[in-house]
């Protein structure tokens, strides 16, 4: 058997009808989709199946990625039992991750990141939160130009690949970093819609109620090592989630060097949910990989692992 990365997306991944071809499909995504409407509360047929506006809404995005994200994973082990080399996730995928390797039920998750989303909307509602893609610019000068603007609430907040980063702080700071980010020689300096400001010290006040869950549904049953946003290096404790997930809210994700650092233990990567991963693997990897969105992928990615 070969030997696989799972690998699980974050926000920016959601849209409207993902999970409808499983759920259509297969009883498993079904009873899924049923069992985590139940535990929120929430008509989650509705909320990705149909247009709805809450979708874009962080504490709804979350749980609506992830459980798209297990079902797809669900499905590729019904058919497929197999445990990875590693699993790691980018941002809010890295709890899809860990329920992916056993250290968190998929329900539990989905209640998780729930909480999660919703303490981080809690945390910016008085602050004038944001983010900002940068394209063009080398990881070293971007921190080199936020350095030089030290009296500016500006952080380096996701490190996709080469030429990509996202940066997040407060937006009239942003705003005004974004002639002196085109100066260094960014292509592109866009100010994404989010009302939130992701993977910086803004962050620090959710720390403390998200620990109460992630204390309460994270176990010590890793099947096997997830890979830190943190550090880009694994972890398989609750000891070390725990801190390191406390961490992840206000560290930037290390996505290209996690790639990095384990792309040459495996033969190839499998995202679960969506395609984005893939997209930014190309410019990171020389490793495929393999995704599964909707049955018609599932049965490709079977079919290419038999």
């Amino acid at each position: 058997m070969s030997n696989n990365i799972f690998i699980f997306p974050g926000q920016g991944s959601q849209k409207a009808g993902m999970g409808k071809d499983f759920y259509d499909n297969d009883e498993l995504a079904r009873e899924m989709i049923e069992r985590s409407s139940d535990r929120l509360d929430l008509d989650f047929k509705k909320l990705l199946f149909e247009k709805d506006d809450r979708l874009e809404l962080t504490e709804y995005t979350q749980p609506a990625i992830l459980l798209v994200s297990c079902i797809a994973y669900a499905l590729f082990q019904k058919e497929y039992k197999s445990s990875p080399v590693y699993a790691l996730g980018h941002s809010l995928g890295e709890f899809s991750a860990l329920s992916a390797v056993g250290a968190i039920d998929y329900l539990d998750a989905v209640e998780l990141v729930h909480k999660r989303g919703l303490f981080m909307k809690e945390a910016c509602e008085n602050i004038n939160a944001g983010m900002m893609a940068l394209i063009g610019l080398s990881d070293e000068k971007v921190e080199e130009v936020i350095s030089a603007q030290s009296n500016k609430q500006v952080w380096a907040a996701n490190f996709n690949c080469d030429g990509q980063l996202v940066v997040a702080g407060d937006k009239d700071d942003l705003t005004s970093m974004e002639s002196i980010f085109k100066e260094a020689g960014a292509k592109r300096a866009l100010l994404l819609n989010m009302s939130v400001a992701s993977h910086c010290p803004l962050l620090k006040s959710v720390i403390a109620p998200l620990n109460e869950y992630l204390d309460k549904y994270i176990k010590d049953d890793f099947m096997a090592p997830v890979i830190s946003n943190v550090t880009a290096s694994t972890y398989n404790t609750k000891k070390e989630a725990l801190s390191l997930l406390s961490n992840q809210l206000i560290m930037p994700v290390k996505y290209k060097q996690s790639i990095i650092s384990i792309e040459d233990k495996a033969d190839r990567f499998i995202e679960f949910g969506a395609t984005v991963l893939k997209g930014l693997n190309r410019r990171i990897t020389k490793k495929e990989t393999l995704c599964i969105t909707d049955m018609a992928s599932l049965e490709k990615v079977l079919s290419s692992l038999s």
